[in-house]
């Protein structure tokens, strides 16, 4: 009896001590010349596949959501053997008014009068979100969307996943002057339009200390962006 209390105690440390090391997993990893590892644009071992195209109100594109195709097991085993049964989903997108959501490998935009089709990006890429700014189009015509995403190995893992720093990007509604806003290896906490002033204020923080975590020990950033102007000129400012 004591012999499997022993060992029960020894698991459950064991567990506590893996959660532990999960938990603290370093989100980026520096070397010498502050750079991230090279991600291979395609993996073989995924299906890629596109949802049907969405078209914001008031644009003139189409936009398909590209990602890989997502197999689900249900958990249930089958008549005979063992193996389990698998759904596959062939949704890789979520959409609300305004806004694409999902894990998506890159979106790609059709003008509604021609049958070309561009890609928003030829980088390795995790889209988690991206919203047209529908309110900003009808007062300054500038159709502008704005995109959360990973776009580079943070934790040198060999692959870009929401494990990675996430970052902000803009692009026009054609998927062009697709552009960075966020500086390299700062963490976007959160953004908000503000429609009377026609801004976009963000939020990053910096691994000042560099332990690879996102703490109170290190830095925030406050930014904005005059989306009435074409620029995209970030700027900062000091509300504490």
């Amino acid at each position: 009896m004591k012999n499997s209390l022993k060992y029960i105690a020894l698991a459950i440390i064991g567990t506590l001590v893996s959660c532990k090391d999960e938990v603290q997993k370093p989100k980026v990893i520096y070397d010498g010349a502050n750079k991230t590892s090279v991600v291979a644009k395609t993996d073989s071992t995924q299906v890629e596949v596109a949802d049907l195209p969405v078209q914001m109100t008031g644009t003139n594109y189409l936009i398909h959501p590209v990602g890989d195709l997502r197999v689900f097991e249900k958990g249930t085993k089958s008549r005979y053997g063992s193996s389990s049964v698998n759904d596959v989903s062939f949704t890789i997108s979520n959409l609300g008014e305004f806004e694409i959501t999902g894990y998506l490998q890159n979106l790609k935009f059709q003008k509604v009068d021609s049958d070309s089709i561009r890609p928003l990006t030829d980088k390795p890429a995790l889209i988690l979100t991206a919203t047209y700014l529908k309110s900003v189009a009808d007062k300054t015509q500038n159709q502008v969307m704005v995109y959360t995403l990973a776009d580079a190995d943070t934790n040198k893992d060999g692959k870009i996943d929401s494990s990675d720093i996430k970052t902000l990007y803009l692009s026009s509604i054609s998927g062009e002057n697709f552009t960075k806003v966020s500086e390299d290896f700062q963490e976007l906490i959160d953004w908000s339009l503000i429609e009377s002033k026609n801004r976009l204020y963000f939020r990053t923080i910096e691994d000042t200390n560099q332990n690879g975590q996102f703490d109170k020990n290190d830095v925030l950033h406050y930014n904005y962006i005059d989306l009435a102007s074409k620029k995209w000129e970030v700027k900062s400012y000091k509300p504490i």
